[in-house]
């Protein structure tokens, strides 16, 4: 069996005779941002001497990004501004967990807050009601880097001759997060990382979101995104889910570029046309194809309202920047409201 890490193995009873202490009133707020390389996540507490009721009620914070990819050491302070407040599960209530954007010195936002963009496409689009869900795949490790249950020295049959899952140990997860509107799904799916980290380190285990962790026959991770507006999920809402598909095959390239943290480098592993993926060259779609780019499942098929599936993103996407893509491409596409104002010319 992989390594655990030796932490995961102290007594639990001992932490939690700290734990059952009172708190006197004061609250722990968990702070959680995103570091510097779009991927990572970082977070630091505060004690405040009550619990917060809204997100308003949370102070601005500051921390050293010289220490997480995002500044240098001669100007390295950076503000952290709370945006999403959370019930912490760790340290119990009162405690707060709070996702923060992340801004530079001058007050702009920091390079992989991909946040504050997103959230101004989702304000011109919210008379859509825009809903997504995404579908977080992620591969457990051991602390040696090895797949969590692998053979020790070697590997398990390659997928097709027996079911992965079954002869790995099913060390390959998933868990889905939605339906969120907007700016909600970016900021729910980024404090689930967060949860699924926190997890595996009391357990002794890694989490990776690489998108083809181990070369070989196998599946690779994606992050599976559904999509519905309003109009989509009414009476002969077919129609409106066609036409959004039609935009984004002809905007594939710019989506690739976006569905990773690395220009869609991580996912020329991943997309290769093999194992539950379309390739990575190529734009497709069609109903109950699990080898397309976009599915739309039988069911809405047959009912012809509904919602339908980008499976390109990688497991380690932005969330914030597949959405906001996703939003441009369907709802703001500059090139459709250009040729419209010809027309009326």
């Amino acid at each position: 069996m992989a390594s655990v890490s030796s932490s995961s193995l102290l007594n639990k009873a001992v932490r939690q005779q700290y734990m059952n202490l009172g708190q006197g009133g004061k609250c722990q707020v968990t702070y959680i941002w995103v570091d510097g390389t779009g991927e990572g996540l970082r977070n630091k507490t505060r004690t405040l001497d009550s619990e917060p009721t809204s997100i308003e009620e949370i102070p601005e914070w500051n921390f050293d990004g010289s220490s997480t990819y995002q500044s240098e050491g001669s100007n390295s302070d950076m503000y952290l501004i709370p945006v999403r407040m959370f019930r912490d599960p760790f340290t119990l209530d009162p405690n707060k967990l709070v996702l923060c954007e992340v801004l530079k010195y001058n007050r702009l936002p920091a390079e992989t807050n991909h946040r504050h963009s997103c959230n101004q496409v989702m304000q011109q689009v919210k008379e859509h009601c825009l809903w997504f869900g995404m579908e977080q795949e992620y591969t457990l490790l051991g602390v040696d880097g090895h797949p969590f249950s692998w053979p020790p020295n070697g590997f398990p049959p390659p997928q097709g001759e027996a079911a992965l899952q079954r002869a790995a140990g099913k060390n390959i997860w998933e868990f889905q997060v939605g339906p969120c509107e907007g700016i909600e799904m970016g900021d729910h799916l980024w404090v689930a990382r967060f949860l699924l980290h926190r997890v595996c380190e009391d357990f002794g285990v890694v989490a990776t979101l690489d998108p083809k962790p181990m070369t070989g026959n196998w599946n690779g991770a994606g992050c599976h995104i559904n999509i519905s507006t309003q109009q989509m999920r009414e009476e002969e809402g077919l129609q409106y889910i066609e036409q959004a598909i039609e935009k984004l095959g002809k905007k594939h390239k710019r989506h690739i570029e976006v569905y990773d943290p690395h220009g869609g480098k991580d996912n020329m592993r991943r997309l290769t046309g093999l194992h539950e993926t379309s390739s990575i060259n190529d734009f497709s779609a069609g109903v109950a194809n699990r080898g397309a780019s976009i599915r739309i499942p039988r069911q809405v098929g047959k009912d012809k309202r509904g919602y339908f599936e980008d499976r390109r993103p990688a497991a380690n996407c932005d969330p914030y920047a597949v959405t906001m893509a996703i939003a441009q491409t369907c709802l703001l596409d500059p090139t459709e409201e250009g040729s419209k104002k010809e027309e009326l010319a």
